[in-house]
């Protein structure tokens, strides 16, 4: 009897859509004027976890933390559509994963707004049955809570699901949660960085999936 194909949850920026100069330009947008302000380098080597969680050490508090935010997000949404792109092939390969019967879900420490968007703008959310964001869970990546979520809400099982995910962060929430993961290796982070994970598998671009998945 052939088993039923795999539950497939991927995480967003750096993954399925190239966000990173929206997420540099609104960094640097945030800290405008400021004393403690993070290098291209720190800050995406943070991709991957919550907003907050990135602020929080070059801010004065909770408060703060809060108005970095907002600063943040007043340019990612004012120059959203302009600066993201997806990656090659990934909406066709989604369309094609979708068709092969695999429930897929998004995984991202990202504001549930915000990931909607880029999905929207991609045109791959009518392939997509959920969307864990940070608003979904108390913990978030690398601890497996979102992961464990997400297969909740598709009613998968950690043995038959694969974790997509372009960051350490991702691989760790994946491998915590029992699923499979998978490196992503057109993001941010280096190949050995991802390796030093143990990944199950390296995709060196989105039509490395469908073999991987298919074997």
């Amino acid at each position: 009897m052939t088993p039923p194909p795999a539950t497939l949850l991927f995480d967003l920026d750096g993954t399925l859509v190239d966000t990173i100069g929206l997420i540099l330009g609104s960094m640097h947008h945030a800290f405008a004027g400021r004393d403690r302000v993070p290098t291209d380098a720190d800050w995406l080597a943070q991709l991957g976890r919550p907003l907050p969680v990135m602020m929080a050490p070059y801010a004065d508090g909770d408060a703060d933390v809060a108005h970095l935010i907002d600063r943040y997000r007043e340019h990612q949404l004012t120059e959203h559509d302009v600066l993201i792109r997806p990656y090659p092939h990934a909406t066709d390969v989604v369309r094609e994963l979708h068709a092969r019967g695999h429930r897929l879900g998004v995984v991202t420490s990202k504001a549930e707004r915000t990931a909607r968007r880029a999905l929207d703008w991609a045109g791959m959310t009518p392939h997509f049955d959920v969307l864990v964001g940070l608003e979904s869970t108390r913990e978030h990546k690398p601890d497996p809570a979102p992961v464990r979520y997400a297969l909740a809400q598709l009613g998968g099982t950690p043995e038959r699901a694969w974790m997509i995910g372009d960051s350490p962060f991702d691989l760790q929430s994946g491998r915590g949660a029992g699923t499979r993961t998978c490196a992503a290796l057109w993001g941010p982070f280096d190949r050995a960085t991802l390796e030093a994970e143990r990944p199950d598998a390296l995709a060196t671009g989105m039509r490395d999936l469908l073999s991987i998945l298919a074997s």
